[in-house]
């Protein structure tokens, strides 16, 4: 069921009620490590939700760990440094849910779930109701993270970035107690305003000097009150023209569960564009382009007693690039 649910997310159908026909489906049921033919049909939509909905906080705990460990795997030799990337998001929810708030912010009701990249490989995905800071439990992951990579790789140098949402002192005081490096966001205020007004004032000259968009860096030092020491603040000034959501489960954790299973499709897809299009026109296309070109494509499947014969068209336009990124997977 794991298999049928995280393939069916890659292919393009995140809809459950999508299962219904693609049970059916004899890739789906090869895929899955099933024979092909009526008599194997896969799970029907409503067994795979109580699937959803069987998981455990102990379960998620473990899925998570897994992520981070398929992360670590991901490299044939320890990387020298890594930049995990925080954001978070809106997931807009579907009906009478648990934990459904509303976000002025999103202007809707919705779970604001974390996620945690580096470059386009996936770490973490965690589920969180919307009436909360914007940046609870980014500390304890980033911790616990810093952790494990430094178990994995102990020379590894780690730099947590985020947007001004994950700017706070108790988690910058933990970065620098603990050797991780970060770039992190600020919001604007009237002494940062102040110290910035140079720069700022010299990117509005230079802009009504060429009549062009114009970018300026400069550096300040700067240092709130309930911080114990000043930072290093990069100050950018513009001078321009123009100023993850199939959880609908009632149950949180089983929504959960689906971020993973979401989740769990990208690292499919995020391995396939990095390992079998290396090189390729396709080396970095977005996923929807890959689910297009390479996946859902037209074939007739002929099954008997002996073998799957799956014909394509021998006009199919990316024939070769298939060819070369079936080798390089098996």
């Amino acid at each position: 069921m794991l298999k049928q649910r995280i393939f069916g997310i890659a292919s393009g159908y995140e809809d459950v009620n999508d299962q219904q026909e693609l049970r059916k489906d004899p890739m789906f049921q090869v895929a899955a490590n099933r024979a092909p033919g009526e008599e194997n049909l896969l799970a029907s939509p409503s067994t795979i939700c109580r699937f959803e909905n069987s998981g455990t906080r102990d379960d998620a705990w473990r899925v998570a760990d897994g992520f981070v460990d398929q992360f670590i795997a991901s490299y044939a030799r320890p990387p020298k440094e890594v930049t995990l990337d925080f954001d978070a998001t809106d997931d807009r929810i579907h009906g009478q849910q648990e934990k459904a708030f509303f976000h002025g912010y999103y202007d809707d009701y919705c779970y604001l779930p974390l996620y945690v990249f580096c470059d386009d490989r996936f770490v973490v995905g965690y589920l969180r109701p919307s009436n909360i800071d914007g940046a609870k439990h980014a500390w304890a992951i980033l911790m616990l993270l810093t952790r494990k990579l430094r178990k994995a790789w102990p020379k590894v140098r780690i730099r947590f970035r985020a947007d001004s949402g994950f700017c706070r002192h108790r988690m910058l005081a933990w970065c620098d107690r603990h050797g991780v490096e970060y770039t992190v966001g600020i919001g604007k205020n009237d002494r940062l305003e102040k110290a910035a007004e140079t720069i700022i004032e010299a990117s509005r000259t230079e802009a009504r000097r060429t009549q062009k968009k114009v970018r300026l860096f400069g550096e300040i030092r700067y240092g709130a009150k309930t911080w114990a020491y000043e930072r290093r603040i990069i100050v950018k000034a513009e001078q321009l023209d123009l100023f993850a959501d199939r959880t609908s489960c009632h149950r949180f954790l089983a929504n959960q569960f689906r971020l993973f299973m979401a989740s769990a499709a990208y690292v499919l897809l995020e391995h396939i564009r990095r390992v079998a299009l290396r090189g390729t026109e396709l080396a970095k296309a977005r996923c929807q382009t890959i689910r297009l070109k390479l996946i859902k494509i037209g074939a007739i499947v002929l099954v008997n007693t002996r073998r799957i014969l799956i014909r394509m068209s021998e006009h199919f336009v990316y024939k070769d690039l298939y060819r070369l990124a079936i080798q390089r997977l098996t």
